[in-house]
């Protein structure tokens, strides 16, 4: 099946710190009412590969980015008769829920495969080139690095023959897309914790096929969910601590968070972190908010943390604010109900700036600073 990336690949942006705006204008029953009126053009655009990018790839892009920003897409032919529209995200977590509820949506259409974030390759037909540099499973290896105090984080080795000073860049791009194609991009998003790209001369152990990292990560995975499986809901006991500290600007900074919680002995199984950020104008108030901004913000806070519940698999781990910013931080058992949740607190509340951020910490290293005796 042939493919086309209808802009530069979401990994480029992640190296690069690109960031995308948030907005939501239509809806997916509009969308696919709009593509069932284009889909006999589209068909015969896709299959005969004329004109692609004027007639198919221009034309959806706006389209899609009614809905959400967050969109990139992908289009080619499945069989001669059946072509293929991947919808995805380019391994931006916080999206994927939205590109999975996109295509969840689509209607059956005749000659139509839709599919939801860029699925796995078979080894065999994974091979990137980028500068000179060939990316392939005979040039590729992998060993796990075990970390002291951290049994269930999944670090690992990323060994490429090649590798040079000069080629690290590319390498390091290079490697990202080939396993981003070779897992899949849930799978690539969400199965490794962190890992590192060196050479052959740095290995500090046995390399692995890179065609065995399926398996490995499989293997990993049922021993977390069997570790974790009989783990009853956490009974948040709400003993919050309230922490003053002074930033290196100068400017005070107040944070509250659940003390209880950060002494939970099974952080990873709320590996999700969620970190809202709400930017105010504190400019009179030594960075903190001024009593109309406080309320609601606090409104906010107290929205999220409704929906967000130990039963529904999340956790309250607190807030901080300094600088005239916010920050408000959750912990979950999954990454699909935040993202929907803060990205509403987003649309709701155009009049501030906010951002968020949804990244995997098991151990919730991020917390660490807040841990006093």
């Amino acid at each position: 099946m042939e493919l086309k990336f209808i802009r530069r690949m979401g990994i480029f942006d992640k190296i690069l710190g690109k960031k995308n705006p948030e907005k939501q204008i239509g809806t997916y029953k509009e969308f696919w009412d709009w593509f069932l009126t284009k889909e006999k053009t589209f068909f015969e655009i896709v299959k005969n590969r004329e004109h692609i990018e004027e007639q198919f790839f221009d034309i959806m892009a706006p389209e899609l980015s009614k809905i959400n920003d967050g969109y990139y897409f992908l289009a080619g032919m499945c069989n001669e008769n059946t072509a293929e529209l991947i919808i995805t995200v380019e391994g931006d977590v916080k999206k994927m829920i939205f590109a999975e509820e996109l295509v969840a949506a689509a209607p059956e259409i005749e000659n139509w495969k839709f599919t939801a974030l860029k699925p796995e390759t078979n080894i065999e037909n994974v091979g990137i080139r980028m500068n000179e540099c060939e990316f392939t499973k005979d040039n590729i290896y992998f060993y796990s690095n075990e970390i002291e105090g951290y049994p269930d984080e999944i670090d690992l080795a990323f060994v490429y023959e090649n590798l040079t000073e000069e080629n690290k860049g590319s390498a390091t791009t290079g490697i990202c897309i080939f396993l981003d194609n070779f897992l899949g991009e849930l799978n690539f998003a969400t199965q490794i914790d962190t890992f590192g790209i060196i050479g052959k001369n740095e290995a500090e152990k046995e390399l692995v096929p890179i065609e065995k990292l399926k398996e490995f990560l499989l293997w990993r995975e049922r021993e977390f969910t069997e570790k974790y499986k009989d783990l009853q809901t956490l009974e948040n006991e709400d003993q919050f601590s309230l922490l003053e500290a002074t930033l290196e600007n100068g400017m005070p900074l107040m944070a509250t968070v659940n003390a209880s919680l950060l002494k939970y002995d099974a952080k990873a199984s709320y590996p999700w972190i969620s970190v809202l950020k709400i930017s105010y104008d504190g400019s009179n108030n030594n960075g903190f908010p001024e009593e109309k901004d406080y309320n609601t913000m606090n409104i906010i806070e107290d929205y999220a943390a409704e929906i967000l519940t130990p039963e529904n698999g999340h956790l309250y781990i607190g807030r901080e604010t300094a600088d005239s910013c916010k920050s408000i931080y959750f912990a979950s058992k999954d990454f699909r109900q935040p993202s929907k949740v803060f990205d509403q607190i987003i649309k709701d509340n155009p009049q501030y700036k906010i951002s968020l951020e949804i990244y995997k910490d098991k151990y919730w290293q991020s917390f660490e600073h807040y841990n006093v005796n």
